[in-house]
């Protein structure tokens, strides 16, 4: 079983900027992607960023060159730093992490984004 704790959700501004951290936990070793994904009110979740274990990574088309997902393997912890962001950012973002048998998600952390 692997456990994420996500944090650094919360209330920003349009413009502005958030951080958000998830810890990873319990059987991370055979871990070969990780990433952050996020459900808007009324919406299906959608992939935000993943970053492989290799480092490569991906991102959806509506926040790429504004957020940048990165990871510190000692710290098992994986970040998405989030700029200028809209109010259409405006979702609880999940963590997720897959191995080749199963994927773990995290319990969610709120971002909202004031016009």
């Amino acid at each position: 079983q692997v456990q994420l704790v996500e944090s650094g959700g919360g209330l920003v501004q349009a413009g502005g900027s958030l951080r958000l951290s998830c810890a990873a936990s319990g059987s991370i070793f055979n871990i070969n992607a990780m990433g952050w994904y996020r459900q808007a009110p009324g919406k299906q979740r959608e992939l935000v960023a993943r970053i492989t274990s290799g480092g490569s990574t991906n991102y959806a088309g509506s926040v790429k060159g504004r957020f940048t997902i990165s990871r510190d393997n000692a710290k098992n912890t994986v970040y998405l730093q989030m700029n200028s962001l809209k109010p259409e950012d405006t979702a609880v973002y999940y963590c997720n992490a897959a191995n080749m048998y199963s994927g773990y998600w995290g319990q969610g952390t709120q971002v909202t984004v004031s016009s």
